[in-house]
């Protein structure tokens, strides 16, 4: 279990710097929500869909970066309900040498992954250290 966490933990890390590196060099430009992909996230319909699975809007949103050019992308943080409406004005981060590199500047979007793989790291670790150091102390 510590060597699982260890390993979640190292990726949220790694996630995390991906994250601080793109904020460092993004641009800021204004964007506008032109629709709400919905997509139905099951793994490779591996599961059966039961009543309690429920499509995520994602946004997919226009913007222009500076050199003029429109382009258009889909976040990558989905909700049900939808956490943006069609024609909402947002904030974009994207990288000025690589403009298809783009980000609604939310929580979400820059820190989910981060969190989880941390979160998950921490617990694992945490509980394979507590069985460790408990069978440590047992005569």
């Amino acid at each position: 279990m510590i060597a699982t966490g260890a390993l979640s933990l190292a990726v949220g890390l790694i996630f995390t710097g991906v994250s601080v590196s793109f904020l460092t060099d993004a641009k800021r430009v204004r964007g506008t929500v032109v629709a709400l992909d919905w997509r139905e996230d099951h793994d490779g319909g591996s599961r059966k869909a039961r009543a309690d699975d429920s499509p995520a809007a994602y946004p997919v949103v226009e913007f222009t970066p500076v050199d003029g050019t429109p382009r258009k992308f889909r976040d990558s943080a989905g909700s049900n309900p939808p956490a943006y409406e069609v024609g909402e004005q947002v904030e974009v981060l994207y990288r000025p040498d690589s403009p298809e590199d783009a980000r609604i500047k939310g929580f979400l979007s820059l820190w989910l992954l981060p969190l989880i793989f941390g979160g998950i790291g921490l617990v694992f670790t945490g509980i394979g250290t507590g069985i460790a150091l408990a069978t440590r102390r047992r005569p």
